[in-house]
């Protein structure tokens, strides 16, 4: 590994644990917390109650995909030498495409906070049209991120690639990369196509996308003990 390589990789690492520590507050925590499945009356009451909640989901969101452009940036001058043409795939996959896809997303939630805001210019709909159209933005946000999931899946396959032929990180973490992807991409696909399914295929697909995880604490370790590096 060159110095510049090493430069890429500590750069990733630190990216990557603030893509890791923001993105589960807008897709996790925040969802969990004030959407009522089915329920659209009892989540536009949470979001009124907690819009500064809801608020902090939009800026988690933005924040981490932000993150996301400048991570495979890194990724991609660390892997570059190793093959280029993977290295660019993961750009495009990694960001080229899931990124716009999200903060459009975000349009989604910034509807449901209009909807619910009580202005003047929607005195025209009835309260429970109103609630009823901020839970149909709300459905569609969800929606919006299992197409995204896709891709997140989808660029952890030429990731994947990258560290097998790279040599200087264990192989084993290439084939986590490996089912992380199939996790993300399957489950994504059964949320979108097959609904009744999504609870149970979510679950067991959990399981495969915590795969990631263990890339990210091998390049938080060598971003913070370096290995060996030529001057190159």
């Amino acid at each position: 590994m060159t110095k510049t390589q090493y430069t890429s990789l500590r750069t990733a690492g630190f990216l990557y644990l603030a893509m890791a520590i923001s993105a589960p507050i807008g897709l996790l925590y925040v969802p969990g917390n004030l959407v009522v499945k089915g329920d659209a009356v009892a989540t536009a009451d949470l979001i009124r109650s907690s819009e500064w909640l809801f608020s902090l989901g939009i800026a988690s969101e933005l924040f981490h995909q932000a993150i996301a452009v400048f991570l495979v940036l890194a990724l991609y001058r660390l892997f570059k030498p190793v093959d280029e043409n993977q290295a660019k795939l993961l750009v495009m996959l990694g960001a080229l495409v899931s990124v716009p896809i999200m903060f459009l997303n975000v349009l989604n939630e910034v509807a449901v906070l209009i909807l619910l805001s009580e202005a003047d210019f929607l005195s025209v709909f009835h309260k429970d049209q109103l609630v009823s159209l901020a839970y149909l933005f709300v459905r569609l946000h969800e929606q919006g991120i299992n197409i995204a999931s896709i891709f997140w899946g989808l660029w952890l396959f030429p990731f994947g690639i990258l560290v097998i032929k790279s040599g200087f990180i264990p192989r084993i973490l290439g084939y986590l990369l490996y089912a992380a992807a199939a996790g993300y991409v399957v489950a994504a696909f059964t949320s979108l196509l097959l609904p009744d399914y999504a609870g149970t295929v979510g679950e067991i697909a959990l399981v495969f996308e915590m795969g990631e995880l263990p890339v990210v604490f091998w390049f938080l370790y060598r971003a913070i003990r370096p290995p060996h590096v030529a001057d190159a």
